[in-house]
């Protein structure tokens, strides 16, 4: 990757955990751990003095912190550590229309304190009713908080969004979550509000938690009990005119095109991003954070180190995403008789981790991929 040019940067910090284990989610079920208020006003300092070699100034202009990643308002302080975050960042502080789900259920004020620093939608994440919610989250009592949180939500006047994540296990209980929504009133109640009920089907990304649940991933036949209800909405959401358009074609509909694809997956990024876990190992924001995309301790390695890293694409990670073609990475690992649902760019990035942990481990890099 060339050296980075843009001055400004964010930077989030795992300062608390998260309540759930989600199985779809490309962060991975790292050990909670909190950090004091303290730790985010040393990495804020870290990053914004942060000079090139030989350079008098600092490099990055502007900052933009977090003090999450995973689930945001997760401590009992989470009030104060939002205002520490306006004073440290160079921005607004933003939810991006994500609000801990956990904290809506059991903080009967959290709702109007989100709205009165502009949250005006939120979205809640369901894999399917609640025995199979609270498998997929790991957390008992999960399907239950998204209710309250759905009936908190709307009473502050925050549009509550429903994403349902498409699994085998989702398929035959698609209509019992649609019977849900028409139980509750959802369209109408929202309606009343000025805005619209959004819900909708998506695939996980193959990457973190979810790439253990390969085997779940859809085929094409899940989409033949997809209701007329959620394909509109669905595709609304993601601006589509079709399924197959945001939720995916079969990984051997692909091959013929990606193999012939002679450039790496991505260009260098216009923003970066960088994520600090707990133990202050840090991370490009742009894929799973596993050992084979760390690119240092910020303390014991330092941060002229943690650039070198993320400049050079070292991490094996980068390595796949910048620097090899994709039609590499389809001859290696492409499944041509592979019926599961796969968006272009979620494909790839199983093939990037297939190459990218193999390397990282010090193996051959032509194993087939073990999901059929």
């Amino acid at each position: 990757m060339p050296p980075l040019t843009n001055r400004h940067i964010a930077v989030l910090l795992d300062m608390a955990g998260c309540p759930n284990r989600c199985r779809h989610c490309w962060l991975g079920a790292a050990p909670n751990r909190r950090l004091p208020a303290e730790s985010l006003r040393r990495v804020a300092e870290e990053f914004r003095s942060w000079r090139r070699p030989g350079e008098s100034r600092p490099f990055f202009e502007s900052l933009d912190l977090a003090s999450w990643y995973r689930e945001p308002d997760y401590t009992p302080n989470y009030r104060a550590l939002y205002e520490l975050e306006r004073e440290l960042s160079d921005g607004n502080a933003s939810r991006f229309e994500l609000l801990s789900i956990w904290r809506l259920a059991r903080d009967p004020t959290y709702a109007q304190w989100a709205r009165e620093v502009g949250t005006a939608a939120c979205q809640i994440t369901f894999f399917g009713m609640e025995e199979t919610t609270d498998y997929f989250t790991r957390r008992p009592g999960s399907f239950r908080d998204n209710l309250v949180a759905t009936e908190r939500l709307i009473e502050a006047g925050i549009r509550p969004r429903w994403q349902l994540i498409l699994t085998e296990r989702l398929v035959p209980e698609m209509g019992a979550l649609v019977d849900l929504v028409r139980s509750l009133s959802l369209e109408e109640r929202v309606r009343e509000m000025g805005g619209e009920f959004g819900i909708f089907l998506n695939t996980p990304s193959p990457d973190g938690e979810a790439f253990h649940i390969e085997d779940l991933r859809p085929t094409p036949e899940a989409l033949e009990g997809v209701s007329p209800y959620l394909v509109e909405k669905t595709l609304r959401h993601f601006g589509a005119e079709s399924l197959a358009d945001c939720l995916g074609r079969p990984e051997g509909d692909w091959l013929p095109e990606l193999v012939e694809q002679t450039k790496p997956h991505a260009d260098r990024p216009e923003w970066p991003a960088f994520e600090v876990d707990s133990s202050f190992d840090v991370y490009s924001n742009l894929d799973e954070l596993s050992p084979w995309w760390r690119l240092g301790n910020l303390w014991d390695d330092g941060l002229d180190e943690v650039i070198r890293r993320f400049e050079s694409d070292e991490p094996p990670g980068m390595q796949a995403n910048f620097q090899v073609p994709v039609g590499e990475l389809a001859r290696r690992y492409g499944r041509p008789r592979g019926r599961r649902l796969y968006a272009r760019g979620d494909l790839i990035t199983r093939w990037i981790r297939l190459w990218a942990e193999a390397r990282w481990r010090g193996v051959a890099h032509d194993s087939p991929g073990a999901v059929s």
